[in-house]
């Protein structure tokens, strides 16, 4: 009995001793760079991240560089292309002792010293080098570890993660994604809904208040001024990665259009007479790419000489439809399919694309989103749609 006891009293101990040794790998260094965790006991299994890549574990084994071709955009209209040597150095001048030995050389200050630990104002914590939105003051909370805590970032495309195996430990470690500006860590041991904790330095922010309901963020915070444009091709899902690889385009979301019924269910378009067609809406950069550039690129992504049908798929869903934004769209739109009409290749084989200006949001007819398991299709699982023939003439 007693040869049983002490069995079972090495066991707790080594329980115990495991624990404490996770615990000091995942909360030990709590802090943005050293400091104490923070536990989750509302929520303390959760695998849910704010971007997407699944546990703190994959995050440490997918963080690292990756390389970018060409001008990289966010979700939420912003340029994240990220800034040559040249340019991050001119904006450190303005940067103090304190603050460049955090923002750039991974410093951390004490813990409960940094001025936006207590902030609890409504607005948008913002980059201190560059000026990118990176926090809400919505997704804040009081983590109790003595730096400012959010549980998401202001736009999953504006934070980078990097491998930090410094102190003998693996972290990830959060960076703007523009200018790389050293922000802090991030911890899986967050509230609902993520069950993250990105621990900032005060000194890698700047808060931008919001006053009488608006928000007056500086020029280097503010969103691209976009358009938007309205195809349908045949299944959206190709349609969608196709204008997604185009340079200019920052955001293409599938969705129904053109019907009678508002917020339309798949099944209801597929198998019911709604007369919507599948279309994608893309957000791009005129600056960048134009109007007329995505005309071109839609009539080489899909055939518009099909009647209510593309490819294998038939249907009036799979109809080839432009929806015009505004007036000077619905000019470009007619004037570009006119000029295609009159080349040798369309002569035998009429365009069928039809043209009409967009419905307001919220009317049957206007653009509703699809169904979260059509959206990004092709990046969650694969495959690829033949493109027609690229000749132009």
């Amino acid at each position: 009995m007693r040869a049983l006891g002490m069995i079972l009293l090495f066991v707790v101990a080594v329980a115990v001793a495991g624990g404490v040794f996770y615990a000091a790998k995942a909360g030990a260094m709590g802090g943005p760079g050293a400091g104490y965790g923070y536990g989750n006991a509302s929520n303390p299994d959760t695998n849910e991240t704010s971007d997407n890549n699944g546990t703190l574990k994959s995050m440490i084994s997918n963080a690292g560089e990756k390389k970018h071709d060409g001008p990289r955009y966010s979700k939420s209209g912003y340029d994240t292309t990220p800034l040559p040597e040249k340019k991050i150095n001119e904006l450190a001048e303005k940067l103090t002792p304190a603050e460049r030995d955090i923002v750039l050389a991974k410093g951390t200050e004490r813990a409960f010293c940094g001025t936006l630990t207590d902030n609890h104002k409504d607005g948008v914590y913002i980059c201190r080098l560059c000026g990118l939105p990176l926090f809400s003051s919505d997704n804040k909370f009081n983590s109790g570890t003595g730096w400012p805590s959010f549980f998401k970032p202001f736009d999953k495309d504006h934070v980078a993660y990097h491998k930090d195996s410094a102190y003998g430990m693996d972290r990830i470690e959060i960076l703007c994604t523009r200018c790389t500006a050293h922000l802090g860590h991030v911890f899986e041991d967050g509230p609902a809904p993520t069950g993250l904790r990105y621990c900032v330095n005060s000194a890698s922010l700047e808060f931008v208040e919001k006053k009488d309901g608006k928000l007056d963020l500086p020029a280097a915070s503010q969103p691209l001024k976009t358009d938007t444009a309205y195809f349908g091709g045949g299944c959206f899902w190709g349609v969608e990665d196709l204008f997604q690889q185009v340079p200019g385009v920052i955001d293409v979301v599938s969705g129904y259009m053109g019907g009678h019924k508002a917020n339309p269910t798949y099944k209801e378009v597929c198998y019911t007479d709604t007369e919507h067609a599948e279309v994608v809406k893309i957000v791009f950069d005129p600056a960048r790419v134009t109007y007329k550039d995505l005309l071109a690129k839609f009539f080489k992504f899909h055939d518009p000489t099909q009647l209510d049908k593309q490819g294998p798929d038939h249907g009036r869903q799979y109809r080839s439809a432009i929806f015009a934004s505004d007036e000077k769209q619905l000019a470009e739109a007619k004037s570009f399919v006119a000029e295609q009409s009159a080349k040798p290749k369309f002569k035998t084989r009429k365009i069928v694309t039809t043209i009409e200006i967009a419905k307001k949001s919220g009317d049957a007819g206007g653009f509703w989103e699809a169904e979260e398991y059509h959206q990004d299709y092709h990046a969650k699982h694969g495959g690829h749609c033949a493109l027609p023939s690229a000749d132009d003439e």
